[in-house]
Formats: C-alpha cells, sequence, structure tokens
C-alpha cells in the first residue's frame, strides 16, 4: 500500500459515522448489510448515511452489490488487512517476532467488552442467538 491510498482511508474513517459504519460491517463479515439495516443499526438518517456510503465506497473501504432495490454493502477485508499490514510492516525494527504480544495480533478474536466512553464502565451489549 501507498502513503496516498493509507491517508485516504484514513481520511474517509475520520467522521465518526464513517468509522460506526465501517465497524458495524467489520462485525458483519462477508455478509454485509443492506442501506436500510445499517440506518437503523446506527440510527442515522438514510439521507445521511447515504452520502458518507458513497464517500466510503469511493474511498474502497466499501463494496456495493445491488440486490433487486437494495444495495448490500460489505467492509472491504482486504484492504483493512492491506492497512493493517502497512502499519505494522516495520514493526519492531522489522523483527514482528518481538510485536506478538501486543494487541490486535490475534487475528479475527471476539471484540472485548464495550466501556462507556471515558468511565471504565462496562457497557452491555446485544449477543447473537
Amino acid at each position: 500500500m501507498q502513503k496516498a491510498a493509507a491517508t485516504t482511508v484514513f481520511e474517509s474513517l475520520s467522521s465518526p459515522v464513517r468509522l460506526d459504519v465501517f465497524r458495524l460491517l467489520v462485525r458483519q463479515g462477508p455478509g454485509g448489510l443492506v442501506a436500510g439495516e445499517i440506518a437503523a443499526a446506527l440510527d442515522v438518517p438514510p439521507t445521511n448515511l447515504s452520502f458518507h456510503l458513497k464517500g466510503m465506497t469511493h474511498a474502497s473501504l466499501l463494496t456495493v452489490e445491488q440486490e433487486g432495490r437494495y444495495q448490500r454493502y460489505r467492509a472491504n477485508l482486504a484492504l483493512m488487512a492491506e492497512l493493517i499490514g502497512y502499519l505494522t510492516e516495520e514493526c519492531c525494527a522489522g523483527n514482528p517476532g518481538l510485536c506478538a504480544e501486543l494487541p490486535g495480533n490475534a487475528g479475527c478474536a471476539p471484540a472485548a467488552p464495550a466501556t462507556s466512553a471515558g468511565t471504565g464502565k462496562r457497557r452491555k451489549t446485544a449477543t447473537a442467538a
């Protein structure tokens, strides 16, 4: 990955709404969600969401596929992996084995329980049945 591409990705994710959308779609995995499901999950007005989805698609963070009247959005997981690789390629002076104990090296590990912003208290999160 080139620096310009990494910068484009970071600029696109600099909006709280876009970051929430991306994280939601990463959690969904390859199945993705249609725009209405994203809007409902994040409580974002559809017109506002449309603007963000277009920008994220333009930055290649999302892929979109037409399904009848709906559009299904998916996180570009390959781009995410490429970005992580770009950020860590020179980790520990080129000795990635030294970084093995850093958080995030576990791949697709279950997310840690969410905490309320600034309080350190754990929030209750819904679990899938």
